[in-house]
């Protein structure tokens, strides 16, 4: 095992024990020698190591005394949240609170961006969608469907949109939340509460109104924006059933290794 794995993997444990409170704000992190002593490492790799939780945002290092544990669920930023939803998934209750802020603030920013690219004259390249949307179809189709890759061309898509009308600050905040849901396989799992197929209806349909130049109507707004919060609801609903199974899952193993 390299070096930077290690650094990795400590800094993770580390990190999950401030996401879990086992480590409280303010208390100063363990020392470089206590770290080194814990997980069997010379005293160079558990600074290294220390200095990852830093860049996480977990920790900061203050002159003379070491690293002291930042309140990280109230003064973190969207990387340092990035990082915290990471950890929360052994944490139930705080994963699904996380995940219903980060699916309510996706839900917000995504229907925001559909609904404006409708009413701007600004479009993006209508052959460079129908290609993305084309290659989620076919990955849709499959008999065991990508989610990560089909969730990964869904964030593009959005993304091609918010450059389209020049948004580049909610394009910013988009990449956050594509990357803290991507990189946990839970909430990526959660976000095909139903069948792939209907990403790309959605999709298709709303390729017709942009081609068409018509726009929807306002009954069509009120009704895409009930079904887009029906999903969104189902959605939490199905990570709340994911985390339940993988603690019950974790409880079990603990108990059959005590």
């Amino acid at each position: 095992m390299g070096s930077q794995t290690v650094v990795a993997d400590v800094a993770d444990e580390l990190a999950r024990r401030v996401a879990a409170g086992e480590y409280q704000p303010g208390d100063l992190m363990p020392s470089v020698r206590q770290v080194a002593e814990e997980f069997d490492m010379n005293r160079a790799t558990a600074q290294l190591t220390l200095g990852r939780l830093e860049s996480y945002g977990f920790a900061e290092a203050e002159r003379g005394k070491g690293f002291t544990i930042r309140d990280v669920r109230r003064t973190g930023g969207v990387e340092v949240y990035r990082q915290l939803f990471r950890f929360s998934i052994p944490m139930p209750d705080l994963a699904i609170e996380m995940f219903r802020d980060i699916v309510e603030v996706e839900r917000t920013l995504v229907l925001e961006t559909l609904l404006a690219y409708t009413g701007s004259a600004h479009k993006a390249d209508a052959a460079e969608l129908k290609a993305s949307i084309d290659e989620l179809e076919t990955l849709a189709r499959q008999d065991d469907p990508d989610f990560s890759q089909i969730l990964a061309i869904e964030v593009a898509l959005v993304r091609r949109l918010l450059s389209a009308l020049g948004r580049t600050m909610q394009r910013a905040i988009l990449n956050s939340i594509g990357a803290m849901v991507l990189e946990v396989p839970e909430a990526v799992e959660a976000y095909f509460a139903g069948a792939p197929d209907l990403h790309v209806l959605v999709w298709r349909a709303l390729a017709a109104v942009w081609d068409s130049g018509s726009g929807p109507s306002d009954a069509q707004i009120a009704l895409f924006e009930d079904l887009l919060g029906t999903y969104h609801e189902k959605v939490v609903l199905r990570f709340e059933e994911i985390i339940g199974a993988v603690a019950e899952q974790s409880g079990a193993v603990h108990a059959a290794t005590a």
